[in-house]
């Protein structure tokens, strides 16, 4: 017998037309995925993975366990000094997913009577591991720093030996917009706060040889801890916590989801080290940020700028009222060959739905003029 109450919720979901079910893969036009840079299907890291794993005799299917019972693999090591060094970071954890990851830090982290203000649109990881913690947490506006300011000052004045985190992120998953993240350190600096900062969709994209937009800004050493996934532009799985060697060691000793998890594969580590190297090497990264602009230039062309969040990342958001109206638009897409996906209420505010245009280096300036084209249609038709 299913729970009466779990079945209103769900009947509650149909009714407001917000009921998520699982896609399947298909051959459409890719404006859909995080897979900005085509490293997923990188036949040359797939190939140097491989040979990799044959060469150095690491022929395993699986960790075995976690890190702390048998599944510190040697490769664990080489990979997080590489990203260390690649990061300029002092030191490097490994987690499975930049999902746990955040749960991991949030939750071990902050103490009781400690402070965490957060930006009102961060990650549903990072909102469920400051729910997890027993510190008090305030969300702060989007991207305000004047907000945050104020929240720093109050916080400054309930004790002097309260830890306050600030956290943000490069870019911003939903908005695809970023902060002003050398006001935000500034304020950090004046008010004695911790600076977090989720760099999963700015890695491979910003800076040189796509370090984030912390190196690109050189403030890795004003930055007390950055998170950083590889199931975005890197193409592959996992996250990391780059910091100071005092919080790996604390993480390792109190993060539960590093802790009790079987660790992750030495083929994920493998190829987490092969698409790092490519990253140095690859044009993919340039060709992304000409698509950008070209996008954003065919955004003005069709008259839709009323309608999309400003944004200079791989990102872009036009925002379409309704879940029902967004849903629409998004099937006709799809049924002409572009795939596309709405983002709906409650993951975001209800008037706030969206088509989310994820821009990739293996998209043709032709399929971008295209789908602005057929939005420019779809909606005329709409509305």
């Amino acid at each position: 017998m299913f729970p009466k109450k779990l079945y209103q919720k769900l009947e509650e979901r149909k009714a407001n037309n917000a009921l998520r079910q699982l896609g399947t893969q298909n051959n459409l036009i890719d404006f859909s995925s995080n897979d900005y840079l085509g490293f997923s299907k990188s036949e040359i890291i797939f190939n140097n993975t491989h040979e990799f794993l044959v060469g150095h005799n690491m022929i395993h299917n699986g960790a075995t366990g976690s890190r702390l019972l048998s599944g510190n693999h040697p490769l664990f090591n080489i990979v997080e000094s590489l990203l260390s060094n690649f990061h300029n970071s002092e030191s490097t954890l490994i987690f499975n997913s930049g999902y746990d990851a955040n749960l991991g830090f949030f939750s071990a982290v902050p103490q009781r009577g400690d402070i965490i203000l957060y930006d009102e649109y961060s990650h549903a990881s990072i909102r469920d591991g400051i729910k997890l913690s027993n510190a008090k947490a305030y969300k702060f506006k989007h991207n305000d720093s004047e907000d945050l300011k104020c929240h720093l000052e109050r916080s400054r004045e309930v004790s002097q030996k309260t830890n306050t985190y600030v956290v943000t992120e490069s870019i911003f998953s939903m908005d695809g917009d970023s902060p002003d993240l050398k006001r935000i350190v500034q304020l950090c600096k004046k008010h004695h706060a911790l600076l977090i900062v989720d760099e999963a969709h700015a890695v491979g994209i910003l800076g040189e040889h796509g370090v984030g937009l912390v190196q690109y800004l050189k403030l890795e050493k004003d930055i007390f801890a950055r998170i950083i996934t590889f199931g975005k532009a890197i193409g592959t799985h996992g996250a990391a916590i780059l910091g100071s060697d005092s919080l790996k060691q604390y993480l390792v000793n109190f993060a539960r989801s590093f802790i009790y998890t079987t660790a992750l594969t030495p083929h994920t580590l493998a190829t987490i080290h092969s698409a790092y190297h490519e990253l140095v090497l690859t044009q993919n990264r340039e060709q992304l940020h000409k698509n950008i602009t070209h996008f954003k230039s065919e955004i003005i062309k069709n008259g839709l700028q009323n309608y999309f969040i400003e944004s200079h990342s791989p990102i872009h958001c036009c925002i379409i009222s309704g879940n029902d109206a967004v849903k629409l638009i998004a099937r006709k897409f799809q049924e002409h060959g572009f795939n596309i996906k709405p983002i709906l209420s409650p993951t975001v505010p209800k008037e706030q739905e969206r088509l989310r245009f994820c821009l990739h280096a293996f998209n043709s300036e032709e399929d971008i003029s295209e789908v602005l084209k057929g939005l420019t249609i779809f909606m005329t038709k709409s509305y």
